[in-house]
C-alpha cells in the first residue's frame, strides 16, 4: 500500500535516481563506515548505502516507514531507530560516525544544533536541506544572508555547498529549492571560545536586532567591550563581524566574569 506522506512531519520523499546517485558518489561510503540516516522514508538512500555498507543506522519518526524498514532488511544489516531525530542521543551511537539525510525543512535548524555538541564523534555529515537554510549556513561576513546561524555552524564546521536539488526530485514536490551540504567538524587546532555558552549567548543577542549597532544591541557590555582589540567598531552591525570577531568578543567577557 503506497504510504501518504504527512505534512506534520514535513515528509517530501527523494524519488529522482540522478539526485541520489550524486548523494551518493558524494558521500562515497566505505564498508565499514559507521553511518547513520536520518529520515529515510521510503528508502531512495537507504538502499544504495545498504548497497555499500556492511551496516546502517537510521532514525525514523514516522512509526509506520520505521515498520517497512525493519521488514526489508534483517537486524544485523539494518538498525532501525524509530524516533524523533532530536530525541537521539547521538553520542551513543560510536564514534567516527557518518550522518546523512533529506532533513525535513521544518526542523532542519533544531536538528543541525542538536548535531552540534557530537561533533567530536563525527567525521562528517551530508544533509539535503532547504536551499535558504544552506545559504545562510554558509554566508560570509557583511552578506545578506550571514546570521546566527552561519557563526553558530562556521565555529564548529567546514561546510561545502555541493550542488541543487529542484522540487521535481520529491513526491510530493516542496515549494522551494533544496540543496546539499557537506559539513566537516573543524579539527581540535580550531579557534573556539573559552565558554560555549557565552559564545552562543552573545552570537543570539547580537542578531536578536541585526539591523541595529552592536553598542545597541550589546548595550549592557559596549563600555566592557575593547572594540580596538576586536578591531571592529561599536557602531558595526552583527553582520560585520566575523565568526573569529565574535569568539574574542565572547573571550572578552569570560575573561571580565561578566559571562560564564
Amino acid at each position: 500500500m503506497p504510504h501518504q506522506p504527512r505534512k506534520r512531519f514535513g515528509q517530501h520523499f527523494l524519488h529522482d535516481p540522478g539526485v541520489v546517485e550524486q548523494i551518493i558518489r558524494a558521500i562515497a561510503p566505505q564498508a565499514a563506515d559507521a553511518v547513520v540516516e536520518i529520515g529515510p522514508g521510503l528508502s531512495a538512500l537507504t538502499e544504495p548505502l545498504l548497497d555499500r555498507l556492511d551496516h546502517l543506522t537510521v532514525i525514523e519518526i514516522d512509526r509506520d516507514l520505521a515498520h517497512r524498514l525493519r521488514m526489508a532488511w534483517p537486524d544485523d544489516r539494518l538498525t532501525v531507530i524509530a524516533d524523533d531525530a532530536l530525541n537521539v542521543d547521538v553520542g551513543a551511537l560510536g564514534s567516527g560516525l557518518r550522518i546523512v539525510g533529506n532533513l525535513p525543512y521544518n526542523v532542519s535548524t533544531p536538528l543541525l544544533f542538536h548535531l552540534q555538541p557530537y561533533a567530536d564523534q563525527i567525521a562528517d555529515q551530508h544533509f539535503i536541506l532547504q536551499r535558504e537554510v544552506i545559504e545562510r549556513m554558509t554566508a560570509q561576513p557583511a552578506t545578506p544572508h550571514y546570521s546566527r546561524l552561519s557563526v553558530m555552524l562556521q565555529a564548529r564546521y567546514q561546510m561545502d555547498w555541493l550542488f541543487d536539488v529542484d522540487p521535481q526530485a520529491f513526491d510530493p514536490p516542496p515549494g522551494v529549492m533544496s540543496a546539499v551540504v557537506r559539513m566537516v567538524p573543524l579539527p581540535d587546532s580550531r579557534v573556539r571560545p573559552r565558554s560555549e555558552q557565552a559564545f552562543a549567548q552573545v552570537v543570539t543577542r547580537a542578531f536578536s536586532q541585526r539591523r541595529k549597532m552592536l553598542r545597541r544591541v550589546l548595550s549592557d557590555w559596549t563600555n566592557l567591550i575593547d572594540w580596538q582589540a576586536l578591531e571592529a567598531a561599536p557602531t558595526a552591525r552583527p553582520q560585520e563581524l566575523s565568526v573569529k570577531q565574535f569568539i574574542a568578543l565572547s573571550d572578552q567577557l569570560v575573561d571580565q566574569g561578566i559571562l560564564d
